[in-house]
């Protein structure tokens, strides 16, 4: 089995809605569903088709979660030592560079990235840019396969609330031409 990769507060998070899918929606259902049983003829009551309904979704998504939590390999960033690299409950602080503003990003697990947040999946391009972009000193992103990558305007200022130095490519794997 593939263990996907999560924070301990993202753990937390799915155990609490799981409880409350479990304790609080499940039974809410059941009686939903007693209430619509009670008014007889089900073929044309749209009461029991709705209770059904969100008994297949709230029983779906308990399933789900299941899941994800028995999948899980559960990290706490807190005692990963990154060593100044775009990893896994790194902590980036990026730059616009046309504009000057600063965003923080969290590079999470797939199921906990929320955007509003300023939380990233480890997965997504931006985080895969940022990788490269530390990692290698490259100011494009990779695009396996396809040639040069695309110009990314922003530009890491630190990792974990460390000074990303911005050194110059290694000789021979540069893609930016000026």
């Amino acid at each position: 089995m593939i263990k996907t990769p999560l924070t301990v507060a993202g753990a937390e998070k799915l155990r609490k809605e799981l409880h409350r899918l479990k304790t609080v929606e499940r039974p809410s259902v059941i009686a939903a569903i007693a209430e619509a049983r009670s008014h007889g003829d089900l073929s044309e009551n749209a009461e029991y088709d709705a209770a059904k309904e969100r008994q297949g979704f709230v029983e779906g998504r308990i399933k789900e979660i299941e899941g994800k939590i028995s999948s899980a390999q559960i990290i706490d960033p807190k005692l990963l030592d990154a060593d100044g690299r775009c990893v896994f409950g790194a902590t980036v602080e990026l730059e616009d560079m046309d504009t000057g503003q600063t965003v923080m990003y969290q590079i999470v697990g797939d199921d906990e990235a929320d955007l509003k947040e300023n939380k990233i999946s480890i997965s997504s391009p931006i985080a895969v840019c940022l990788d490269w972009q530390v990692c290698r000193g490259h100011r494009r992103s990779p695009r396996p396969g396809r040639g040069e990558g695309v110009r990314d305007h922003r530009r890491p200022l630190r990792v974990n609330g460390a000074p990303v130095s911005h050194r110059e490519p290694r000789s021979g794997i540069s893609r930016e031409t000026s």
